[in-house]
């Protein structure tokens, strides 16, 4: 009886191990999504910006 109730305890417990670890990754790919919307974000405002200097960059060298 004694195998039987310890087999069964190191059953949850590495259930729980499972669940505990599941739950991190969980969480640790949200903030890489989040992190890669910043990146996208971030990215196509410097997209922007250089398009607008090189657009202002083209006019100053057509006025010459």
């Amino acid at each position: 009886m004694f195998w039987a109730m310890f087999a069964v305890a190191m059953g949850f417990l590495g259930l729980t191990v499972l669940a505990v670890l599941a739950v991190r990754v969980f969480m640790e790919a949200e903030r890489l999504g989040r992190q890669v919307t910043d990146s996208a974000a971030r990215i196509g405002r410097a997209a922007d910006d250089l398009e607008r200097a090189s657009t202002s960059a083209a006019r100053a060298v057509d006025s010459l």
